[in-house]
């Protein structure tokens, strides 16, 4: 299987900067460090990361491959890195714990972590997204066991440092290479990079030093918010390891669409029908808002897609930065089904000049018009 392009990996176009590349790179090592996630795929995927930062993230190799693509120079390839990082110095944990607070020293397996954040998908109707709400959600998190403590022991009873890899949560093997001595660093497979090993689990738990539950978390939806809009509940993910702090979580907004409003940002925008007898006479018409009914004084003559604007009828801002305006675009309605004296009437009109314009741009259109069949 061919290798995807390094910048594909991260995220990131092909002129990004050292600290983009630095802060990609942590982005994607943060969600899947098998020490973290320990969903299929998540290792080969915190791998490729790996290998395209330690290529990125060195100018000169990043010059040879922004040349030379995945061959390298002469062919001869960025060696060491695909299956399982060459020792530049540290290898997987090290580089790892350098953004994380190791200092370049391999990392505690037993040190706290920051729990997962988690995301919730919440749909408003278009009203409750314009005026907001208070509401009280369920969502199934991940929660200490309160049998062991989170330990994942069976009460009574100890985790024990792991033999095979003495606590260190990985397990190292080296070999000579013609490009220099080369570590391979994975996970522990027997402690699964915790560097201990529960000898009898706790019954509640089965060792995870975890359990699901259904939590109910009250969350205010601020007036004004949009489609797509996240709001962050901090501490609200999932719980830390080892003590560490929880994380947070994030609730996407989705918005039912409306019937009669459409929203653009701020402002709401909606059809007025009128016939010929209003919008060539005049009138004044009830307009529905989100904010109650108002009246609307239409002129005469008024065309079809003449926009009216009705100030501070629209949405607030998600940030408190004012008022959105609703604007009312006319649409004349052509009546399919016509009474005999409608029809009537209508032909008289016609007959007295009813088909002509009395708009200067309209007349200069119909004459255009005229003069094409001559």
């Amino acid at each position: 299987m061919s290798k995807r392009d390094y910048y594909e990996v991260l995220g990131i176009e092909k002129g990004a900067s050292k600290e983009e590349i630095k802060k990609a790179y942590r982005k994607m090592a943060r969600k899947y460090h098998p020490d973290v996630n320990k969903e299929e795929g998540a290792a080969d995927k915190f791998k490729e990361a790996k290998e395209a930062y330690e290529v990125l993230g060195d100018e000169q190799k990043r010059t040879q491959y922004d040349q030379f693509g995945h061959a390298g120079p002469q062919g001869q390839g960025f060696g060491g890195f695909g299956g399982g990082a060459q020792d530049f110095g540290g290898g997987f944990g090290d580089i790892f714990d350098m953004f994380f607070g190791g200092g370049g020293r391999r990392r505690d397996p037993n040190a706290p972590q920051q729990g997962n954040d988690l995301q919730y998908t919440m749909v408003l109707d278009f009203e409750e997204a314009i005026f907001g709400k208070d509401t009280d959600i369920s969502i199934p998190k991940e929660e200490t066991c309160e049998t062991c403590d989170g330990s994942g022991a069976k009460p009574g009873t100890k985790p024990k440092t792991c033999p095979h890899c003495e606590g260190a949560g990985q397990l190292n093997t080296e070999q000579n290479t013609p490009f220099g001595r080369v570590v391979n660093r994975r996970v522990c497979h027997h402690c699964n990079g915790s560097g201990k090993i529960i000898p009898e689990k706790c019954n509640t738990c089965g060792g995870e030093g975890t359990v699901k539950k259904q939590k109910s978390i009250h969350i205010n939806i601020p007036a004004g918010i949009d489609e797509g809009q996240q709001i962050r509940v901090p501490g609200k993910g999932e719980s830390g390891i080892n003590g560490g702090p929880p994380g947070d979580l994030f609730v996407v907004i989705r918005v039912r669409p409306h019937d009669f409003f459409e929203r653009e940002g701020d402002h709401i925008y909606c059809e007025l029908p009128l016939n010929y007898a209003q919008a060539a006479l005049g009138d004044e018409v009830e307009v529905p808002t989100v904010h109650g009914k108002v009246m609307l004084k239409i002129p005469g003559g008024t065309q079809s897609g003449k926009t009216f604007r009705l100030k501070g009828k629209g949405a607030p801002n998600v940030r408190g930065y004012g008022q959105g305006d609703q604007h009312v675009v006319v649409k004349i309605v052509t009546p399919t089904k016509l009474s005999d004296r409608q029809k009537e009437l209508l032909r008289e009109f016609n007959e007295i000049g009813g088909n002509e314009s009395t708009n200067e741009q309209e007349s200069s259109l119909f004459q255009r018009f005229k003069n094409a069949f001559k």
